[in-house]
């Protein structure tokens, strides 16, 4: 299997881009969902993930890559639970919001939208070039 796509959501309030980008290297942890740990756990170290910003914004902002796979949650005292460590790439030039992306037929089966409260989804390599291709055209 080649290079896998993901998207990770943070709320911004808690975890934002900026404070990412201000840490330089980030620990992913806290996910309590199957799929979104099965996610994370299948992460391998320099593919790529979009950083977005949940509940506030709702949007796509970033890109980053994974530093660290096959971690044990630090949160998680029974250590079921799986993380990642993440760097940031790029801010996107300009964000790809949630309302965007639902209304865009290109985008009708993104897991983000066909399972919307997951907090790891992976995205396929087609999902992930046209939502970079996107973000560096103008809005509308």
């Amino acid at each position: 299997m080649g290079k896998r796509y993901w998207l990770m959501k943070s709320e911004p309030d808690a975890y934002s881009w900026d404070d990412l980008v201000a840490e330089g290297e980030g620990t992913w942890d806290g996910v309590r969902n199957y799929r979104a740990r099965n996610n994370l756990a299948a992460m391998k170290v320099g593919e790529e993930a979009f950083f977005y910003h949940s509940n506030i914004g709702k949007e796509i902002v970033g890109v980053v890559k994974i530093s660290k796979a096959g971690l044990t949650d630090p949160t998680d005292p029974e250590g079921k639970w799986a993380a990642v460590k993440v760097k940031p790439v790029r801010k996107l030039a300009r964000p790809i919001t949630l309302k965007e992306i639902k209304a865009d037929p290109e985008l009708a089966e993104i897991e983000l939208i066909k399972q919307s409260r997951l907090s790891v989804a992976e995205l396929t390599p087609e999902e992930w070039r046209y939502i970079v291709a996107l973000s560096k055209k103008k809005a509308g």
